[in-house]
């Protein structure tokens, strides 16, 4: 388990990247907007591949994956570090982007494989907690590291424990393979590349709607609709889509891309609001960030010992609840911010996620057939990936077009800027409170 955490964590770890946004824009002379590059250019990719790669796993084994993953991580982190522009940069976070599918396609499935199966809720508990802590750390390291060695520091310091990560995991059991080797469904694969892809260029292209965005919902459309149907007729399909006929299912699905779409909010916009306002040191800066996966952080492991008691959905329900008061909480902030309140409303809104999160991870994997664990955990993953990169296109357009708003009334930059921010954190808490309405009115809180 250690192994694969420390393999796991130099992924949760880019939350370090988020601190080190206002240093990337000023090092390659950027407007604001132009840093969503940074996030898209690496998190559309092992969206668009962590299914694929999650079918690859559970066809070939999930330990050859894990270590694919780690190595090519490592090469990735270097490389960014070095970059020498900005397209570089760009270029070098679709690398690593192909080593962070490799690596959290399977990590679940590999953790849970190796423990017995009434462990399952605990270890995904534990793998959660993982994915908090990096989240929490990174902009700690950030915090020491980017004032000391300028942004590259992000990216160095991973290359070690990527490393680490991949010789240690020689250690762990050999793959067993299934008896009868499976065709890759390459057709199934290529299409849900393409219309993942195309549907996070698409909402990429909401800020300049014009042939650039037809195009590319047009692909998103059709190539929906052929993976559709190449999965109904495949004998073994990348994921089978019977499991979304059930509504209850669907809902934990679209639930976890809308938090986690919301929950960007905080690591995409509240770096610039302290930058602005905080007036705080590095460190400090790193250590507020930190707050909401440190709530992660506390909530998986507790939710791993409730599932024993409360129904996984009930979890799911309370976090989503919990995610949105804290979102409204941080909207509050103001231009002399209440440090305290901010750092417990991050706090809040991480616990939430962790709730919900724990409590999606164990549903998916008991609905979805052992020998498709990989599957099963690329699931989770997607889902949370896909509400990221979501977030960091459409807070973005959504903050600009508020703030914009704001200045024609003849508001100053200043209250602009909050007007701006207080509206995307309202909205973004309206998402997991939808959830919230949802899950209630299908029964959660009853079953």
């Amino acid at each position: 388990m250690l192994v694969v955490a420390l393999g796991t964590l130099v992924v949760p770890f880019d939350s370090s990247v988020n601190f080190a946004f206002p240093f990337i824009t000023r090092a390659f002379g950027l407007p604001i907007p132009a840093i969503q590059w940074v996030v898209i250019a690496y998190t559309l990719t092992y969206a668009a591949l962590m299914l694929v790669f999650g079918r690859v796993g559970d066809m070939l084994g999930y330990r050859r994956i894990f270590l694919a993953g780690s190595l090519w991580s490592a090469i990735a982190f270097a490389l960014c570090a070095m970059a020498p522009s900005y397209s570089a940069l760009l270029a070098a976070r679709v690398l690593q982007g192909v080593g962070a599918a490799l690596v959290l396609s399977c990590g679940p499935a590999l953790a849970t494989s190796l423990h017995p199966e009434t462990a399952r809720t605990r270890v995904l508990g534990i793998y959660t907690m993982v994915i908090g802590l990096g989240g929490a750390l990174g902009p700690l390291v950030a915090g020491l590291l980017v004032p000391l060695i300028d942004w590259p520091a992000v990216f160095w310091f991973r290359v070690p424990l990527a490393l680490s990560a991949f010789l240690l995991a020689w250690l762990l059991p050999a793959d067993t393979l299934p008896a009868h080797r499976e065709r890759f469904d390459a057709a199934g694969g290529i299409l849900l590349v393409l219309a993942i892809s195309a549907m996070l260029l698409a909402l990429n292209q909401l800020q300049h709607i014009g042939a650039g965005f037809a195009v590319a919902a047009l692909v998103c459309v059709l190539a929906v609709a052929g993976f559709i149907m190449r999965e109904s007729r495949t004998e073994r399909p990348i994921i089978d889509l019977r499991f979304f006929r059930d509504f209850d299912f669907s809902l934990l699905n679209a639930g976890h891309a809308a938090l986690n779409l919301a929950g960007f909010s905080v690591l995409l916009l509240v770096p610039f609001y302290l930058s602005r306002f905080g007036g705080l040191t590095a460190f400090a800066t790193g250590l507020l960030l930190a707050c909401s996966p440190t709530g992660t952080v506390v909530a998986a492991p507790l939710a791993a010992r409730l599932a024993a008691r409360v129904a996984p959905r009930l979890l799911a329900l309370l976090g989503a609840g919990g995610m949105a008061v804290g979102q409204v909480l941080i909207a509050t902030a103001g231009a002399t911010p209440d440090i305290s309140v901010l750092a417990a409303a991050m706090a809040l809104q991480g616990f939430g996620v962790g709730l919900f999160q724990v409590a999606y991870f164990d549903i998916v994997t008991a609905s979805i057939p052992r020998s498709d664990r990989g599957v099963a955990g690329s699931l989770v993953m997607m889902t949370r990936t896909l509400g990221t990169v979501t977030g960091a296109t459409v807070l973005m357009l959504l903050f600009q077009t508020w703030r914009d708003a704001a200045l024609a009334d003849g508001a100053g930059e200043v209250p602009a800027f909050l007007a701006g921010f207080g509206s995307t954190f309202r909205l973004a808490a309206a998402l997991p409170a939808a959830v919230v309405l949802l899950a209630v009115l299908r029964g959660w809180g009853r079953r």
